[in-house]
């Protein structure tokens, strides 16, 4: 099957790029209230589901041992951007349960904002798993692995007990096999699995509305996603898609991106799960995909409509500033029927 164009480049009056991809929303129970494209394919969510993988964080009793709030909830969920404040907090949450940077299996990288990165290089200082984005979610598998007693040496290695944990938690939330056969490696080390993406969406709209949870669970899935919202800037960071899009409306919207072009989405009020692939990894896509269909959710309220519409609909610039084109969501997407 192929994928429709949901989004087109233009430079000037003439398309330049087209971005095929999936999208589909669902509520609490499975059921599709708007899809595009082939759900079914595997896909590997990466960074998308976090929220999900820090679920044993918060059931094991670790979070509330340490004494974590919103703000280390938040980057338990993160892809951050290596800001002074992301570092600080990723040190402190290792701090609470005795450790430090030094146990952190997630790599060392340059930020890949370009003033966070020209900062850091100024400062004269080199980057550290600290400044990882994925620095918050394993200090919150640390922390995970010190309040049970679990060696913390190779938590991120797959087939020890950390990842068995969020294994199990991801397996159970989304209700798709996480099978051998479609473990990868992600970007920051742990083992990946790909599952449909209809069932990435239900996941989220469970996360959201806790149908089918224990309490505990139902509990545990709430207080991430509140604390994503509330706290967002810990999320990714400034300017940055996820943060400015929860920023449009305060505790409303819970969304994160991944690599090669994934989003997900949970809408507490609403009960919705969201979840995205653009086929060629574009991230400029995927974040024109998401707003745009978060733009047709909301269509009966003008002001927040029209600001996700300009956030999809936007001016690309030269380094003079001169506009020289537009990231457009096609049709597909802004004559969609969402209810």
């Amino acid at each position: 099957m192929s994928n429709p164009v949901l989004v087109e480049v233009f430079r000037g009056e003439t398309v330049e790029s087209r971005h095929r991809g999936a999208v589909i929303v669902t509520d609490g129970d499975g059921k599709i209230v708007f899809s595009l494209g082939d759900i079914e394919r595997p896909t590997f969510p990466r960074s998308a589901i976090k929220a999900i993988q820090a679920l044993p964080l918060v059931e094991s009793g670790a979070a509330d041992a340490y004494g974590f709030g919103n703000e280390e909830l938040a980057m338990a969920c993160a892809s951050h951007s290596g800001e002074p404040q992301h570092v600080a907090k990723a040190a402190d949450m290792l701090g609470r349960a005795g450790l430090d940077v030094s146990a952190l299996e997630c790599g060392s990288h340059w930020p890949a904002q370009q003033p966070v990165l020209i900062a850091l290089a100024k400062s004269g200082q080199e980057p550290t798993p600290l400044h990882n984005n994925c620095s918050g979610k394993h200090a919150g598998f640390l922390c995970t692995c010190r309040h049970l007693g679990i060696e913390t040496h190779g938590y991120s290695a797959l087939g020890s007990p950390e990842q068995d944990m969020v294994r199990d938690a991801m397996e159970s939330v989304t209700g798709a096999p996480h099978a051998l056969d479609r473990c990868g490696t992600d970007g920051c080390s742990i083992p990946t699995y790909a599952i449909p993406l209809k069932n990435l969406a239900h996941g989220f709209a469970r996360m959201a509305t806790g149908v089918g949870f224990e309490p505990v669970r139902a509990a545990a899935a709430r207080r991430l996603v509140d604390a994503a919202m509330a706290a967002s800037y810990y999320v990714a960071g400034t300017n940055r898609a996820c943060t400015v899009l929860m920023e449009m409306a305060p505790n409303r919207i819970f969304v994160k991106g991944g690599a090669e072009g994934v989003y997900t989405g949970a809408l507490p009020e609403l009960g919705l799960g969201i979840a995205i692939k653009c086929d060629d990894g574009s991230a400029r896509a995927s974040e024109a995909i998401i707003a745009t269909i978060l733009a047709r959710i909301y269509r009966n309220e003008d002001e927040l409509e029209s600001k996700l519409d300009r956030f999809a609909d936007r001016e690309m610039r030269n380094w003079n500033g001169i506009t020289y084109g537009v990231i457009s969501p096609t049709e597909a997407l802004t004559d969609a029927d969402i209810n």
